[in-house]
């Protein structure tokens, strides 16, 4: 059934910006901070602006329902567009404070930061951060706030595996293998901010000269950087990825949703790091009530509990809303990781990238964008 309802909502995806259905009806809504806001004044300013446009760097069938729940409870006409964080960050950078959209939605925190960074976010204190379990799932000035956390790992097609003879990787190093040549596949550093996260972890883990020689060494038997960090995961089950790196929760999607049994998930035994998925609102926007009442809805149990009812099992940083089992029943424990310098990356990230580009001698046809 969940398949049919991904063909589905795929094939009313087709235009760049789409407009969500719902009726505009405003249902008001029984749990979380929605309650009780319908008289807020928040909420009746948002509803004079009527319109708000969402960039997504989630899956598209969560940012669908966020969406749509969202003009379902306010009557807001709600337009958005899914893009991979890096896409978002370099149209947002283009646009330079004159922003084609209101808020950005999911998608892991170092564009965030980078963007953060040039001005191009606008700084708001939501009430409902207060239900953040930590301050390490907020930008300290308000740029930015947490609504997910992903581990990020491996993921293996065992038969495929099997097949040729390979053990599976156990570590980060031993994907530097040359019996992996040809067979790995990464997200692209350029568009995809689960690239960047590698980036950063590999820099922190191991320092910055050995870090960025690591992923030049792993470049040797990367077959295909996809624009997107969800991408790796997709084509695992298949075969046509043997070994994918990327965030486990996307491969719990690959397994219970679309039913490939031979995906293995892989925490790399010397640590890993994690993603915070976060939202923000854009320096700028046009409708600046309306993104700050999303904000507020996107940090309740009313939107984040809409991931795992469409295909996403990431952690919650939410202290009233409720985890994925089936995240804990793969044996991911999200506090099972390395401590993240988030101000080093908000710092270096852009750096980073270049020199990692550099090393890899400007790139080629793989690492091209459109």
């Amino acid at each position: 059934m969940k398949k049919l309802v991904k063909m589905i909502l795929a094939g009313t995806m087709t235009f760049s910006l789409v407009a969500c259905s719902g009726g505009g009806n405003n249902s008001g809504g029984n749990s979380g901070s929605n309650a009780n806001e319908n008289d807020s004044e928040l909420v009746k300013a948002a509803k004079e602006e009527g319109e708000l446009v969402v960039y997504g760097s989630c899956e598209e069938e969560y940012l669908a329902a966020a969406c749509e729940h969202f003009e379902e409870l306010y009557g807001i006409k709600v337009q958005y567009q899914r893009l991979s964080t890096g896409e978002v960050q370099a149209k947002i950078e283009e646009e330079n404070g004159n922003p084609s959209g209101d808020v950005w939605f999911g998608g892991t925190t170092d564009p965030y930061n980078m963007a953060a960074s040039k001005g191009l976010l606008e700084a708001y204190e939501p009430e409902n951060a207060s239900h953040l379990i930590d301050d390490a799932y907020r930008d300290k000035d308000g740029y930015w706030f947490g609504i997910y956390k992903g581990i990020l790992g491996f993921m293996v097609n065992k038969d495929e595996l099997d097949r040729k003879g390979l053990e599976k990787p156990a570590d980060w190093k031993d994907l530097l293998d040359e019996k992996y040549k040809g067979l790995i596949w990464l997200s692209n550093y350029n568009t995809a901010g689960t690239a960047k996260l590698v980036i950063n972890t590999m820099i922190q883990k191991y320092g910055h000269d050995e870090g960025i020689q690591y992923l030049v060494d792993l470049d040797k038997n990367i077959q295909v950087y996809t624009k997107s960090g969800s991408g790796p995961s997709k084509n695992v089950g298949t075969g046509e990825c043997v070994i994918g790196i990327g965030f486990l929760h996307d491969g719990i999607t690959q397994i219970v949703d679309n039913g490939y049994g031979n995906i293995e998930l892989i925490i790399p035994s010397t640590g890993t790091s994690y993603e915070v998925g976060a939202t923000a609102i854009f320096k700028g926007a046009k409708h600046p009530n309306a993104a700050k009442l999303w904000i507020e809805y996107a940090l309740s149990p009313e939107c984040v509990e809409l991931a795992a009812k469409n295909g996403s099992y990431q952690f919650l940083v939410l202290d009233n809303a409720k985890q994925p089992d089936v995240a804990e029943e793969f044996g991911l424990d999200p506090n099972n990781v390395m401590k993240y310098d988030f101000e080093d990356a908000k710092q270096n990230t852009e750096k980073y990238i270049t020199e990692v580009m550099n090393a890899l001698g400007g790139g080629d046809d793989r690492f091209k964008t459109e």
